[in-house]
């Protein structure tokens, strides 16, 4: 970095639910936008273009509409049929919208816990860079990939991320915040949704709470 200035450089990622990068942009610049990061990355060219070979939609059990597949993001993306987000707002205790958001919740701790395990073994990530941004591009690309290396064979995955590392299985979603210091949020900008991303998050919403429930969700959410 300059000595009088700093630059902040931003990690867009697809993680899976094995704590596997699937995709990383390390090019985005702190100042811009969220949005205008995901649509200038190849990940949101092939999303449009329908290039990312999902499997085709499937009725949930119990339930009539066919639900496409879908990533899943917090407030500061954009709602659309291929990428989930919670219901805004304060909602009341045990309602369909709040244990939607908890179900949602539990699912992002997994990405969560990726970054939190990358900055906690690659410390590097957890203060300034005294680097030139495309220095750091570097860095950061570096570990994503050195991250599923070591996640590749059982022996090094246990190494590198013991398995009382991070809490998966605690009913309560949890963030990382003591290893992520210097990891900060995206920008959140509203936008309106699609009439038929709400249909499919109510969706899942209705599947949550009667055909799929967790035994514990209504004293949480």
């Amino acid at each position: 970095m300059q000595h009088k200035s700093t630059f902040s450089v931003v990690l867009f990622a697809l993680v899976d639910a094995n704590y596997n990068f699937l995709y990383v942009n390390a090019g985005g610049q702190g100042r811009i936008s969220d949005g205008g990061i995901f649509k200038d990355c190849s990940l949101y060219k092939k999303l449009v273009k329908n290039q990312l070979n999902f499997p085709e939609p499937e009725t949930l059990k119990g339930m009539q509409r066919k639900i496409p597949y879908f990533f899943i993001g917090d407030e500061a993306f954009a709602f659309t049929d291929s990428l989930m987000k919670p219901f805004s707002g304060t909602h009341l205790k045990g309602s369909i919208q709040r244990i939607f958001n908890y179900r949602l919740s539990r699912a992002r701790r997994t990405v969560e816990n990726v970054f939190g395990i990358a900055s906690a073994v690659f410390r590097v990530l957890r203060k300034p860079m005294l680097l030139e941004p495309a220095k750091a591009e570097i860095i950061v690309m570096a570990i994503a990939h050195l991250h599923n290396f070591l996640r590749k064979s059982s022996t090094s995955s246990t190494l590198y991320m013991p398995h009382d590392m991070f809490d998966t299985k605690s009913p309560l979603p949890r963030a990382t915040n003591e290893t992520m210091s210097s990891l900060l949020p995206l920008k959140n900008i509203p936008r309106k949704p699609t009439d038929n991303a709400k249909i499919i998050r109510d969706e899942l919403a209705l599947y949550f709470q009667n055909e799929d429930p967790l035994v514990y969700q209504d004293n949480y959410a």
